[in-house]
């Protein structure tokens, strides 16, 4: 899916209107950080798998903040060899908790941003107060050591 908008970059990052002084750009709303470093060659494959398995669980564990009512799953009596909405969240959950923890302090807060609060790198950069291009070394870093956890090869 293709989400096209037209952006302003300078040295700080992205401009949220489009207006401004820096360089002119079309970027793709809908593509996540991670995604958009791998398209350029600046994660490697093993890097993003364990970036979109963290992710994942992330999700799976539905750890986001909600903005509406969350609703019961339904019970349609089928059978499954799937572990039951409760049980898999847990288990995500676990999952999540144990990749992050891998991938150890200092090293998480980017992970998290970009990975799973969907940041670009330079807003990540300037929430951590890490200077720029900092934080595409640290998340590597800690990619590598989620994809160890994960036995990714």
């Amino acid at each position: 899916m293709r989400e096209l908008m037209e952006r302003t970059v300078d040295a700080q990052g992205f401009t949220q209107d489009g207006r401004g002084r820096g360089r002119r750009v079309t970027v793709n709303l809908a593509e996540s950080p991670l995604g958009w470093l791998r398209a350029r060659g600046l994660v490697d494959a093993r890097q993003f798998e364990a970036g979109e398995r963290l992710r994942g669980d992330y999700e799976m564990a539905m750890l986001a903040p909600r903005v509406t009512m969350r609703w019961a799953a339904r019970v349609d009596g089928g059978g499954g060899t799937a572990l039951e909405p409760h049980a898999a969240q847990i288990a995500a959950k676990r999952r999540f908790d144990g990749a992050v923890a891998a991938a150890g302090p200092g090293l998480s807060d980017v992970l998290w941003r970009v990975v799973c609060a969907g940041e670009g790198l330079p807003v990540a950069e300037k929430a951590l107060g890490w200077p720029a291009r900092a934080g595409r070394l640290v998340l590597t870093l800690a990619l590598d050591r989620v994809a160890a956890h994960y036995g990714l090869r």
